[in-house]
């Protein structure tokens, strides 16, 4: 009998793990191929044997994205599944239409189909897109716990951007854990403030494994979500943060509509930064399309450094990466610190940016006078530094979860922006942890 033949559409993350939970033992079905998009350098590689099982003795290839159509027709695919997150439903249905036209099925796999089993509680943090401020509110969710005296770990999802064999369990315990797997500046960003806290991260590519291995330490496992991407764990409890700031976007966007639909707590975080129209947008939008979730409306409390480096100057505002590219951000937390803190100007970066940075400009348009923190290998980090030092500016604001300037040498004076959530959102969230056992 001729095998189902499927193509996976991801970006290093959901695909690996959608082929590990419903494809690897299926006996029915060849996985011919990942694609992937997003994140730059990561196609050309393959999922190894050693990972990939006993039905795949040569691995699996990850080619780019941009040949999906041809590979259809040239290997006689059956069925493409999108499998990565952050996605306009314009964008999804163009990919499907395509492949449609190609004579290929669309398909989605869902989250009771993916999202594993655990024998202690799941708190999941998630979005509706990326930048929303889910890191924060994993930081307040984490805080809330061990003041409870609950041991907690935090799984966070996956960024194997390396050497998959290398990465397919990973723990972090300590600052010094990031240079032992090689991670690069997007992976420190997100691991490296749990760790300062004194928080145990996992992550990696077989989270079967890897909720094994946190269910040893915790009584609370905390999922710390990627983009707007659903949980891999089935949770207990799902805080699914919003952001007036792209107010409507929790309805226009895969999968971080489900998300949205999922919720128990629809956090709308940055309510000091956006108008009161679009809070409300939002509050209308979770009554209407989940009527049974609790709202929490949440300030992001900025802190700056040293703030005379930014008064008076003409700076160069560093964002984070993510959020001001697929996330579609126009600006963040390092733009709104700066024009608080009395900027003279926000230097445009871009007639001085090379490489991989200066594609990301052509490839993101909409990106303003800020530049985006892109550190997904150590030549685009070269090149980050090399842009950041070849702006005309007096100093540079940095908005990064992790200080750059300990990777990077800045040669001008800069300062660091840090964002945290309200603590009377903390004070709220305590109280419905109270009120389902949690704590």
């Amino acid at each position: 009998m001729n095998k189902w033949r499927v193509i996976i559409i991801g970006a290093a993350g959901r695909d690996f793990h959608n082929f590990n939970t419903v494809y690897k033992d299926d006996k029915n079905t060849e996985v011919v191929a990942f694609t992937a998009a997003q994140i730059p350098g990561i196609g050309g590689r393959k999922y190894p044997p050693t990972l990939a099982g006993k039905l795949y003795p040569k691995g699996i290839p990850i080619v780019d994205e941009k040949n999906l159509e041809r590979i259809i027709t040239e290997k006689k695919i059956d069925e493409c599944a999108l499998s990565y997150s952050d996605l306009s439903y314009e964008q999804v249905m163009r990919l499907a239409s395509c492949i449609l036209a190609a004579g290929a099925k669309f398909s989605i796999l869902s989250d009771k189909q993916t999202a594993l089993k655990s024998a202690k509680p799941i708190i999941a943090v998630l979005a509706v897109r990326t930048g929303c401020g889910k890191s924060q509110t994993t930081r307040r969710v984490v805080e809330i716990l061990r003041e409870a005296g609950k041991k907690t770990v935090v799984v966070r999802h996956p960024m194997p951007y390396g050497d998959l064999n290398k990465q397919n369990v990973q723990r972090y315990a300590t600052i010094a854990d990031l240079k032992k797997h090689n991670c690069t500046i997007e992976e420190m960003e997100e691991y490296e403030p749990h760790l300062e806290r004194g928080s145990v991260v996992y992550a990696g590519v077989d989270y079967k494994k890897i909720l094994k291995a946190a269910e040893k330490e915790a009584d609370v496992i905390v999922w710390d979500g990627g983009n707007n991407d659903t949980s891999f764990f089935r949770p207990s409890l799902r805080i699914v943060v919003a952001d007036p700031l792209r107010a409507g976007h929790e309805i226009k966007y895969f999968p971080g509509e489900v998300n949205f639909l999922l919720a128990d707590i629809v956090l709308i975080n940055k309510v000091n930064s956006a108008k009161a129209a679009d809070v409300e947008t939002v509050v209308r939008n979770a009554k209407i399309y989940n009527p049974s979730a609790k709202i929490i409306k949440a300030k992001s409390i900025l802190q700056v450094q040293n703030p005379e480096i930014i008064k008076g100057k003409r700076v160069l505002v560093i964002e984070d990466g993510p959020t001001v590219t697929h996330g579609e951000m126009g600006f963040g937390a390092g733009t709104v610190a700066a024009r608080r803190t009395g900027a003279k100007k926000i230097v445009d970066p871009r007639p001085y940016a090379v490489g991989g940075i200066k594609k990301a400009f052509e490839k993101y348009p909409h990106i303003g006078n800020i530049l985006p923190a892109l550190g997904y290998g150590k030549l685009q980090m070269r090149e980050l530094e090399k842009t950041i030092n070849r702006v005309n500016c007096d100093s540079v604001v940095v908005a990064t979860p992790i200080n750059l300037a300990r990777f990077i040498r800045i040669r001008k004076p800069h300062t660091r922006v840090s964002y945290d959530l309200s603590s009377d959102a903390k004070e709220k969230l305590r109280k419905i942890f109270k009120s389902r056992g949690l704590i």
